[in-house]
Protein backbone atom coordinates (compact mmCIF):
# COMPACT_ATOMS: atom_id res chain seq x y z
CA UNK A 1 0.00 0.00 0.00
CA UNK A 2 1.18 3.29 -0.56
CA UNK A 3 1.21 6.06 2.01
CA UNK A 4 -0.75 9.02 2.28
CA UNK A 5 0.97 11.90 0.13
CA UNK A 6 2.31 14.33 3.29
CA UNK A 7 1.79 17.87 3.74
CA UNK A 8 3.94 20.63 2.97
CA UNK A 9 6.51 21.37 5.81
CA UNK A 10 8.41 23.99 6.16
CA UNK A 11 11.58 22.22 4.34
CA UNK A 12 9.34 21.84 1.23
CA UNK A 13 7.96 25.21 1.52
CA UNK A 14 11.21 26.69 1.70
CA UNK A 15 12.62 24.44 -1.14
CA UNK A 16 9.84 25.52 -3.45
CA UNK A 17 10.96 29.12 -2.70
CA UNK A 18 14.28 28.74 -3.33
CA UNK A 19 13.73 27.34 -6.92
CA UNK A 20 11.02 30.27 -7.41
CA UNK A 21 13.98 32.53 -6.61
CA UNK A 22 16.16 30.50 -8.60
CA UNK A 23 14.85 29.74 -11.69
CA UNK A 24 14.81 33.63 -13.20
CA UNK A 25 18.34 33.96 -11.91
CA UNK A 26 19.36 31.08 -13.89
CA UNK A 27 18.60 32.53 -17.02
CA UNK A 28 20.91 33.81 -19.55
CA UNK A 29 18.49 36.72 -20.37
CA UNK A 30 18.79 37.91 -16.75
CA UNK A 31 22.45 38.73 -17.47
CA UNK A 32 22.43 40.52 -21.04
CA UNK A 33 19.69 43.06 -20.03
CA UNK A 34 22.36 43.46 -16.90
CA UNK A 35 25.03 44.21 -19.76
CA UNK A 36 22.74 46.77 -21.50
CA UNK A 37 21.73 48.13 -18.92
CA UNK A 38 25.53 49.33 -17.77
CA UNK A 39 26.04 50.06 -21.46
CA UNK A 40 22.68 52.54 -21.13
CA UNK A 41 24.34 54.41 -18.32
CA UNK A 42 28.51 54.39 -19.58
CA UNK A 43 27.95 57.20 -21.63
CA UNK A 44 26.53 59.26 -18.17
CA UNK A 45 29.92 57.87 -17.08
CA UNK A 46 31.57 59.34 -19.61
CA UNK A 47 30.29 62.73 -19.54
CA UNK A 48 30.71 62.89 -15.58
CA UNK A 49 34.66 62.65 -15.98
CA UNK A 50 34.43 66.28 -18.08
CA UNK A 51 31.82 67.20 -16.09
CA UNK A 52 30.72 67.66 -12.86
CA UNK A 53 33.51 65.67 -12.56
CA UNK A 54 33.69 61.83 -10.15
CA UNK A 55 35.11 63.46 -7.23
CA UNK A 56 33.65 64.80 -4.04
CA UNK A 57 30.10 63.53 -4.86
CA UNK A 58 27.42 65.68 -3.42
CA UNK A 59 23.68 64.71 -4.13
CA UNK A 60 23.38 67.62 -6.85
CA UNK A 61 26.65 66.16 -8.70
CA UNK A 62 24.59 62.89 -8.47
CA UNK A 63 22.17 64.52 -10.01
CA UNK A 64 23.87 66.61 -12.50
CA UNK A 65 25.40 62.93 -13.45
CA UNK A 66 21.89 61.92 -14.63
CA UNK A 67 20.89 65.17 -16.02
CA UNK A 68 23.68 66.38 -18.31
CA UNK A 69 23.68 63.74 -20.58
CA UNK A 70 20.04 63.23 -21.18
CA UNK A 71 20.21 66.19 -23.77
CA UNK A 72 22.24 64.85 -26.03
CA UNK A 73 20.90 61.08 -25.59
CA UNK A 74 17.80 62.59 -26.70
CA UNK A 75 19.25 64.52 -29.74
CA UNK A 76 20.82 61.56 -30.74
CA UNK A 77 17.54 59.95 -30.90
CA UNK A 78 16.72 62.03 -33.44
CA UNK A 79 19.25 60.53 -35.94
CA UNK A 80 16.99 57.61 -37.98
CA UNK A 81 19.32 55.21 -38.08
CA UNK A 82 19.75 54.84 -34.12
CA UNK A 83 16.70 53.47 -34.59
CA UNK A 84 18.06 50.65 -36.35
CA UNK A 85 21.23 50.04 -34.19
CA UNK A 86 18.71 50.11 -30.96
CA UNK A 87 16.02 47.71 -32.43
CA UNK A 88 19.24 45.20 -32.76
CA UNK A 89 20.56 45.60 -29.43
CA UNK A 90 17.05 45.61 -27.84
CA UNK A 91 16.08 42.32 -29.93
CA UNK A 92 19.56 40.21 -29.01
CA UNK A 93 19.84 41.27 -25.90
CA UNK A 94 16.50 42.33 -23.97
CA UNK A 95 14.66 38.92 -24.87
CA UNK A 96 15.96 35.07 -24.71
CA UNK A 97 16.57 33.64 -28.59
CA UNK A 98 14.45 30.73 -29.96
CA UNK A 99 16.78 28.02 -28.07
CA UNK A 100 16.68 29.52 -24.85
CA UNK A 101 14.25 28.62 -22.06
CA UNK A 102 11.41 30.79 -20.58
CA UNK A 103 8.12 31.74 -20.97
CA UNK A 104 5.99 32.40 -24.11
CA UNK A 105 5.66 36.18 -22.51
CA UNK A 106 9.43 36.90 -22.45
CA UNK A 107 9.52 36.36 -26.09
CA UNK A 108 10.62 39.31 -27.88
CA UNK A 109 7.58 41.56 -29.35
CA UNK A 110 7.67 42.82 -32.43
CA UNK A 111 10.92 45.50 -32.25
CA UNK A 112 11.47 47.15 -35.28
CA UNK A 113 15.29 47.09 -36.53
CA UNK A 114 14.73 49.58 -39.15
CA UNK A 115 15.62 53.40 -40.01
CA UNK A 116 13.16 56.21 -37.88
CA UNK A 117 10.63 56.67 -40.74
CA UNK A 118 9.10 59.50 -39.54
CA UNK A 119 8.35 62.11 -36.83
CA UNK A 120 6.66 60.03 -34.53
CA UNK A 121 9.51 57.04 -34.96
CA UNK A 122 12.34 59.43 -34.23
CA UNK A 123 10.49 61.09 -31.29
CA UNK A 124 9.77 57.34 -29.86
CA UNK A 125 13.70 56.78 -29.97
CA UNK A 126 14.48 60.14 -28.69
CA UNK A 127 12.46 58.82 -24.97
CA UNK A 128 13.88 55.22 -25.67
CA UNK A 129 17.59 56.95 -25.45
CA UNK A 130 16.66 59.22 -22.47
CA UNK A 131 14.82 56.20 -20.33
CA UNK A 132 17.73 53.80 -21.24
CA UNK A 133 20.10 56.38 -20.24
CA UNK A 134 18.03 57.07 -16.68
CA UNK A 135 17.78 53.18 -16.36
CA UNK A 136 21.68 53.02 -16.51
CA UNK A 137 22.92 55.15 -14.68
CA UNK A 138 20.80 53.86 -12.13
CA UNK A 139 21.48 50.33 -12.67
CA UNK A 140 25.46 51.55 -12.49
CA UNK A 141 24.60 53.53 -9.15
CA UNK A 142 23.07 50.21 -7.29
CA UNK A 143 25.39 47.49 -8.85
CA UNK A 144 28.27 49.82 -7.74
CA UNK A 145 26.72 50.18 -4.32
CA UNK A 146 25.50 46.63 -3.75
CA UNK A 147 28.83 44.97 -5.01
CA UNK A 148 30.86 47.37 -2.97
CA UNK A 149 28.65 46.47 0.64
CA UNK A 150 28.38 42.81 -0.58
CA UNK A 151 32.49 42.72 -0.79
CA UNK A 152 32.74 44.56 2.63
CA UNK A 153 30.37 42.12 4.42
CA UNK A 154 32.67 39.61 2.98
CA UNK A 155 35.76 41.65 4.94
CA UNK A 156 34.02 41.37 7.70
CA UNK A 157 33.06 37.81 7.70
CA UNK A 158 37.00 37.12 7.43
CA UNK A 159 37.61 39.15 10.42
CA UNK A 160 39.69 41.92 7.74
CA UNK A 161 40.71 45.02 9.87
CA UNK A 162 38.06 47.77 10.21
CA UNK A 163 40.06 50.48 8.69
CA UNK A 164 40.22 48.55 5.35
CA UNK A 165 36.52 48.00 5.24
CA UNK A 166 34.56 50.31 3.54
CA UNK A 167 30.88 49.81 4.62
CA UNK A 168 27.88 52.22 4.35
CA UNK A 169 27.67 52.62 8.33
CA UNK A 170 31.07 53.20 10.62
CA UNK A 171 30.90 50.43 12.47
CA UNK A 172 31.62 46.67 11.38
CA UNK A 173 29.21 43.66 11.83
CA UNK A 174 30.23 40.67 13.98
CA UNK A 175 31.68 38.02 11.39
CA UNK A 176 28.44 36.12 11.69
CA UNK A 177 26.00 38.62 10.76
CA UNK A 178 27.94 39.72 7.51
CA UNK A 179 28.30 36.14 6.58
CA UNK A 180 24.54 36.27 6.80
CA UNK A 181 23.97 38.89 5.02
CA UNK A 182 26.33 38.37 2.74
CA UNK A 183 23.56 35.90 0.51
CA UNK A 184 20.77 38.12 0.99
CA UNK A 185 22.20 41.42 -0.17
CA UNK A 186 23.13 39.10 -3.41
CA UNK A 187 19.98 38.33 -3.31
CA UNK A 188 18.24 41.60 -3.38
CA UNK A 189 21.03 42.81 -6.02
CA UNK A 190 19.94 40.10 -8.33
CA UNK A 191 16.31 40.49 -7.69
CA UNK A 192 16.60 44.36 -8.81
CA UNK A 193 18.73 43.27 -11.96
CA UNK A 194 15.41 40.81 -12.93
CA UNK A 195 12.66 43.64 -12.24
CA UNK A 196 14.73 46.39 -13.96
CA UNK A 197 15.22 44.17 -17.08
CA UNK A 198 11.81 43.13 -16.87
CA UNK A 199 10.81 47.11 -17.14
CA UNK A 200 13.45 47.83 -19.45
CA UNK A 201 12.18 44.87 -21.85
CA UNK A 202 8.16 46.22 -21.54
CA UNK A 203 10.16 49.80 -22.37
CA UNK A 204 11.06 48.36 -25.03
CA UNK A 205 8.27 46.65 -26.86
CA UNK A 206 5.95 50.20 -26.44
CA UNK A 207 8.74 52.71 -28.00
CA UNK A 208 10.84 50.40 -30.06
CA UNK A 209 7.55 48.67 -31.57
CA UNK A 210 6.71 49.60 -35.14
CA UNK A 211 5.19 52.56 -36.38
CA UNK A 212 1.19 51.57 -37.75
CA UNK A 213 2.95 52.26 -41.06
CA UNK A 214 5.24 49.69 -40.53
CA UNK A 215 2.58 47.39 -39.53
CA UNK A 216 0.81 48.13 -42.14
CA UNK A 217 3.61 46.84 -44.73
CA UNK A 218 4.59 44.20 -42.53
CA UNK A 219 1.03 43.01 -43.02
CA UNK A 220 0.68 43.58 -46.57
CA UNK A 221 4.12 41.69 -47.13
CA UNK A 222 2.89 38.75 -45.43
CA UNK A 223 -0.65 39.00 -47.64
CA UNK A 224 1.65 38.96 -50.71
CA UNK A 225 3.63 36.09 -49.48
CA UNK A 226 0.83 34.22 -48.71
CA UNK A 227 -0.96 35.01 -52.05
CA UNK A 228 2.68 33.63 -53.73
CA UNK A 229 2.29 30.45 -52.02
CA UNK A 230 -1.01 29.93 -52.79
CA UNK A 231 -0.33 30.57 -56.36
CA UNK A 232 2.13 28.08 -56.71
CA UNK A 233 -0.06 25.44 -54.78
CA UNK A 234 -2.26 26.14 -57.72
CA UNK A 235 0.21 25.83 -60.21
CA UNK A 236 1.27 22.64 -59.47
CA UNK A 237 -2.59 21.44 -58.96
CA UNK A 238 -3.42 22.38 -62.28
CA UNK A 239 -0.36 21.16 -64.01
CA UNK A 240 0.46 18.35 -62.25
CA UNK A 241 -3.55 17.41 -61.99
CA UNK A 242 -4.16 17.85 -65.76
CA UNK A 243 -1.12 15.93 -66.26
CA UNK A 244 -2.00 12.75 -64.11
CA UNK A 245 -5.31 12.98 -65.42
CA UNK A 246 -4.79 12.65 -69.04
CA UNK A 247 -2.23 9.53 -68.20
CA UNK A 248 -5.03 7.65 -66.16
CA UNK A 249 -7.32 8.21 -69.13
CA UNK A 250 -4.92 7.62 -71.75
CA UNK A 251 -3.83 4.86 -69.89
CA UNK A 252 -6.89 3.17 -69.36
CA UNK A 253 -8.54 3.74 -72.61
CA UNK A 254 -5.68 2.09 -74.37
CA UNK A 255 -5.62 -0.77 -72.24
CA UNK A 256 -9.53 -1.20 -73.39
CA UNK A 257 -8.83 -0.68 -77.07
CA UNK A 258 -6.33 -3.17 -77.21
CA UNK A 259 -5.39 -1.49 -80.64
CA UNK A 260 -1.76 -1.15 -81.34
CA UNK A 261 -2.10 2.28 -83.34
CA UNK A 262 -4.50 3.83 -80.47
CA UNK A 263 -2.01 2.60 -77.64
CA UNK A 264 0.88 4.01 -79.39
CA UNK A 265 -1.05 7.19 -79.62
CA UNK A 266 -1.99 7.14 -76.34
CA UNK A 267 1.41 6.71 -75.10
CA UNK A 268 2.52 10.08 -77.40
CA UNK A 269 -0.03 11.98 -75.67
CA UNK A 270 1.03 11.01 -72.11
CA UNK A 271 4.74 11.75 -73.08
CA UNK A 272 3.95 15.01 -74.29
CA UNK A 273 1.70 16.23 -71.12
CA UNK A 274 4.44 14.69 -68.75
CA UNK A 275 7.07 16.85 -70.52
CA UNK A 276 4.84 19.78 -70.44
CA UNK A 277 4.29 19.34 -66.47
CA UNK A 278 8.02 18.18 -65.93
CA UNK A 279 8.34 21.59 -67.50
CA UNK A 280 5.83 23.31 -65.13
CA UNK A 281 7.79 21.98 -61.77
CA UNK A 282 11.14 22.67 -62.82
CA UNK A 283 9.81 26.58 -63.27
CA UNK A 284 7.63 26.54 -59.85
CA UNK A 285 10.94 24.72 -57.91
CA UNK A 286 12.77 27.46 -59.54
CA UNK A 287 10.74 29.99 -58.05
CA UNK A 288 10.48 28.34 -54.44
CA UNK A 289 14.57 28.05 -54.62
CA UNK A 290 15.09 32.07 -55.38
CA UNK A 291 12.06 33.24 -53.99
CA UNK A 292 13.01 36.82 -55.45
CA UNK A 293 13.06 35.37 -59.19
CA UNK A 294 9.74 36.80 -61.02
CA UNK A 295 8.13 33.93 -62.76
CA UNK A 296 8.81 33.48 -66.39
CA UNK A 297 7.75 31.12 -69.44
CA UNK A 298 4.58 30.52 -67.74
CA UNK A 299 1.91 28.96 -70.53
CA UNK A 300 -0.69 31.81 -71.87
CA UNK A 301 -3.81 31.04 -73.57
CA UNK A 302 -2.13 31.39 -77.12
CA UNK A 303 -0.89 28.00 -75.98
CA UNK A 304 -4.11 26.32 -75.36
CA UNK A 305 -4.39 24.45 -78.17
CA UNK A 306 -1.76 22.02 -76.47
CA UNK A 307 -4.52 21.51 -73.65
CA UNK A 308 -7.31 20.64 -76.29
CA UNK A 309 -5.10 18.32 -78.09
CA UNK A 310 -4.26 16.87 -74.88
CA UNK A 311 -8.11 16.34 -74.42
CA UNK A 312 -8.61 14.71 -77.35
CA UNK A 313 -6.14 12.62 -77.12
CA UNK A 314 -7.77 10.81 -74.31
CA UNK A 315 -10.78 10.06 -75.94
CA UNK A 316 -13.01 13.73 -75.51
CA UNK A 317 -14.11 15.36 -78.14
CA UNK A 318 -13.25 19.05 -78.15
CA UNK A 319 -15.85 21.91 -80.04
CA UNK A 320 -13.80 24.79 -79.13
CA UNK A 321 -14.33 28.26 -81.02
CA UNK A 322 -11.82 31.03 -79.79
CA UNK A 323 -13.15 34.25 -80.87
CA UNK A 324 -10.70 37.69 -80.76
CA UNK A 325 -7.13 38.48 -80.32
CA UNK A 326 -6.29 35.94 -77.87
CA UNK A 327 -2.36 36.57 -78.71
CA UNK A 328 -3.01 40.63 -77.20
CA UNK A 329 -4.47 39.89 -74.25
CA UNK A 330 -2.88 41.02 -70.73
CA UNK A 331 -0.24 38.70 -69.37
CA UNK A 332 -1.40 37.72 -66.41
CA UNK A 333 -5.11 37.43 -67.92
CA UNK A 334 -4.11 35.03 -70.46
CA UNK A 335 -2.25 32.76 -68.04
CA UNK A 336 -4.91 32.79 -65.58
CA UNK A 337 -7.27 31.77 -68.05
CA UNK A 338 -4.61 28.96 -69.51
CA UNK A 339 -5.05 27.15 -66.12
CA UNK A 340 -8.97 27.68 -65.74
CA UNK A 341 -9.18 25.96 -69.14
CA UNK A 342 -6.66 23.48 -68.30
CA UNK A 343 -8.66 23.10 -64.60
CA UNK A 344 -11.57 22.38 -66.30
CA UNK A 345 -10.82 19.99 -68.82
CA UNK A 346 -8.76 18.31 -66.01
CA UNK A 347 -12.36 17.63 -64.37
CA UNK A 348 -14.10 16.57 -67.20
CA UNK A 349 -12.09 13.98 -67.84
CA UNK A 350 -11.24 13.08 -64.19
CA UNK A 351 -14.79 13.17 -63.25
CA UNK A 352 -16.96 12.73 -66.67
CA UNK A 353 -14.20 10.67 -68.91
CA UNK A 354 -13.86 11.02 -72.49
CA UNK A 355 -17.06 12.86 -73.15
CA UNK A 356 -17.94 15.78 -75.85
CA UNK A 357 -16.44 19.08 -74.71
CA UNK A 358 -17.49 22.27 -75.66
CA UNK A 359 -15.18 25.67 -75.28
CA UNK A 360 -15.74 29.01 -76.21
CA UNK A 361 -13.22 31.28 -75.68
CA UNK A 362 -14.72 35.02 -76.74
CA UNK A 363 -12.47 38.54 -76.63
CA UNK A 364 -14.63 41.20 -75.80
CA UNK A 365 -14.25 44.81 -75.72
CA UNK A 366 -13.14 45.49 -72.11
CA UNK A 367 -13.31 41.59 -71.13
CA UNK A 368 -12.48 37.88 -71.79
CA UNK A 369 -15.04 35.20 -71.79
CA UNK A 370 -14.27 31.60 -70.78
CA UNK A 371 -16.99 28.86 -71.43
CA UNK A 372 -16.79 25.24 -70.89
CA UNK A 373 -19.46 23.07 -70.95
CA UNK A 374 -20.18 18.74 -70.83
CA UNK A 375 -22.82 16.44 -70.22
CA UNK A 376 -22.67 15.31 -66.64
CA UNK A 377 -21.99 11.51 -66.21
CA UNK A 378 -25.13 9.29 -66.40
CA UNK A 379 -26.25 6.79 -63.92
CA UNK A 380 -29.58 4.35 -64.01
CA UNK A 381 -31.82 7.65 -62.35
CA UNK A 382 -30.71 9.80 -65.04
CA UNK A 383 -28.20 12.59 -64.96
CA UNK A 384 -25.82 12.56 -61.89
CA UNK A 385 -23.95 15.58 -60.94
CA UNK A 386 -22.30 14.61 -57.15
CA UNK A 387 -19.28 13.46 -59.11
CA UNK A 388 -18.61 16.50 -60.19
CA UNK A 389 -20.42 19.28 -57.88
CA UNK A 390 -18.95 17.00 -55.28
CA UNK A 391 -15.84 19.15 -55.70
CA UNK A 392 -16.98 22.77 -55.53
CA UNK A 393 -15.49 22.94 -52.46
CA UNK A 394 -12.27 21.23 -53.84
CA UNK A 395 -9.12 22.93 -54.58
CA UNK A 396 -9.82 22.68 -58.43
CA UNK A 397 -12.73 24.85 -58.79
CA UNK A 398 -12.06 27.01 -56.17
CA UNK A 399 -8.74 27.71 -57.47
CA UNK A 400 -10.82 28.49 -60.64
CA UNK A 401 -13.03 31.38 -58.65
CA UNK A 402 -10.19 32.42 -56.84
CA UNK A 403 -8.19 33.34 -59.82
CA UNK A 404 -10.89 34.94 -61.22
CA UNK A 405 -11.53 37.28 -58.43
CA UNK A 406 -7.72 38.12 -57.74
CA UNK A 407 -8.14 39.23 -61.39
CA UNK A 408 -11.11 41.50 -60.70
CA UNK A 409 -13.61 39.00 -62.25
CA UNK A 410 -16.22 36.17 -61.68
CA UNK A 411 -16.44 32.51 -62.76
CA UNK A 412 -19.60 30.27 -62.17
CA UNK A 413 -19.46 26.64 -61.48
CA UNK A 414 -21.76 24.15 -61.18
CA UNK A 415 -24.60 22.13 -63.64
CA UNK A 416 -26.98 23.62 -66.06
CA UNK A 417 -29.68 21.40 -66.88
CA UNK A 418 -27.66 18.10 -68.33
CA UNK A 419 -24.40 19.88 -68.46
CA UNK A 420 -21.85 20.68 -66.14
CA UNK A 421 -20.68 24.36 -66.94
CA UNK A 422 -17.80 26.16 -65.86
CA UNK A 423 -18.35 29.92 -66.77
CA UNK A 424 -15.43 32.87 -66.51
CA UNK A 425 -15.49 36.42 -66.98
CA UNK A 426 -12.17 38.36 -66.76
CA UNK A 427 -12.06 42.15 -67.39
CA UNK A 428 -8.67 43.14 -69.12
CA UNK A 429 -7.66 46.31 -67.53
Amino acid sequence: MSSPPRPPGPSRGFRSGVRAFGRPVLRAVVYTRWLHLLLGGFGALVSAMVYPGLTGMTPVKWLLVALVPSVPAALIGWVPVVRRAEGLQAQHMLFPGPHARGRRSDRAPDISAAPSANWRDRLRTSMWMVLRLEAGCLTMLVSGFATAQVLAFVAMAVGAPADDIDALWGQPLPWWTAALLVPVSVALLLGFVVLAGAAVAAAAGRLLGPSPAQRLAQLEERTERLLERSRIAHELHDSIGHALSVAVVQAGAARAAGNPEFTERALGAIEETGRAAMEDLERVLAILREPGRAASNRPTLAEAERLLESARASGASVDAQVTGPVDRLPGPVSRECYRMLQESLTNVLRHAGPVPVRVRVQVLDGHVDLDVRNPLPVDVDGPASVGISGDRGGSGLRGIRERAALLGGRADTGPVGADWRVRARLPLG
